[in-house]
Parts: structure tokens; sequence; C-alpha cells
């Protein structure tokens, strides 16, 4: 690259998505640290050979609280804080660190289709409404209710004794991984408030060449 004309060396892509959900604290910090140190070396061995990396980008939003700490990363590539998907939120959280308060903010709008029994129901989310690679989904602020498995159009849901959830009624999904689910849909629908605020075309769905 450095020789070539027209070109120049910019620096390390050093993204490790390994590290983003190895669930403890300790066991975090101590990957990501490995992982730093190993780009901070090859970003050494780079410089003394007269390649010097004006950046090295990398980190994610479950290391992100280590990646600040130990800063060898110039650009950092979190991105799925914005939603926080319910697998992110199966890590234990670096309390007191940027990154332990990220919110939910991604939900799938399911519909009670039938119950079957006063302890399980059926929804309209299944396969087609919401991606499984990273697990099953939350039911958001459904104390007792708990997302058992999918069919392509449907989701069976166990109900809790106490945690009533009966045909018709609604509520919110929290994805399991949420890049895949949102190339499901074409719009984003912004709801602050209880009002829709604002909708948004995923511009990018289908796009894969």
């Amino acid at each position: 690259v450095a020789e070539s004309p027209g070109l120049t060396f910019g620096g390390l892509q050093a993204y490790h998505g390994g590290v983003q959900h190895v669930r403890t604290v300790e066991a975090r910090r101590a990957a990501v640290r490995r992982a730093a140190e190993i780009a901070a070396e090859t970003a050494d061995l780079l410089a003394r050979a007269g390649l010097p990396c004006a950046a090295i980008s990398g980190g994610g939003t479950g290391s992100l609280p280590f990646d600040l700490e130990l800063g060898v990363l110039t650009e950092l590539q979190a991105g799925s804080y914005i939603f926080l998907d319910a697998d992110y939120a199966r890590n234990e959280a670096a309390e007191g660190r940027p990154g332990a308060d990220f919110e939910h903010s991604l939900f799938v709008l399911a519909t009670v289709m039938s119950q079957p029994s006063p302890a399980r129901v059926v929804t309209d989310a299944g396969l087609k409404a919401i991606a499984f690679d990273s697990g099953p989904p939350e039911a958001w602020r459904r104390p007792g209710v708990r997302y058992l498995g999918a069919s392509d159009e449907h989701g069976t849901l166990a109900v809790g004794e106490g945690a009533a959830l009966g045909y018709g009624e609604k509520l919110l999904l929290v994805p399991g991984h949420c890049d895949p689910t949102v190339n499901l849909y074409d719009w984003y629908v912004g709801v602050r408030g209880g009002r829709v605020e604002r909708v948004w075309p995923v511009a990018a769905r289908g796009a894969v060449a």
C-alpha cells in the first residue's frame, strides 16, 4: 500500500468481535486487554519499519469501557449500543464506567394471537420478525413472561403465575440480535412518550450485493 501510487497506508483495523459478548466484567476486561496489547505491538512494529499508524480502529459495544481505559484505539466502533439488544444486556455491566447505562431502544411490537392455556400464548412474531442467531427475544417489562420458541410466523411464550397475558394483547419484544433484526424491516417507527414522532426508512434494506 505504502509503495503504491495514489494510496496511503492509514493504519490498523483491530476490531475483535470475539470479546464483545464475554459475559463477566473481569474476563471481558482481560480479553480486551490482550487484544489491545496485540494491536499496540503491531502498531509499534510498523512504526519502526517506517509505517506509522495514524489510526487504530476497533472496539465495540461490549468492550467500550475497557477500550477507553486502555487508550490504544484511536477510533471506537461501538454501534449496537444505540439499540442494546437482549444478548448485549446479558453481559455483566461494568458499573460506573461509560457504557454501563445503555438502554434498550429497539423493539418488535407483537400481538397475542391465541391462548392455548393460561400458562402459554402464541404471538405473531416468529422467525420472520426477529433474528434468533444470538438467542430468543426478551419480553420488555413483562416479568414472568418468557419467549419459548418460534416458527416462521409465530412465537410461543410461557406466562408465569401472576403474569397475565391474554388474547389480543400487545407486547414489546427486545431482539436477541439487533443488526439482522433491523434488516428484516423497511422502516423504523420512532416513538417518544407513547406517540409516534418519526418514521425513518432503513435505507440499506436488501442492499447486499
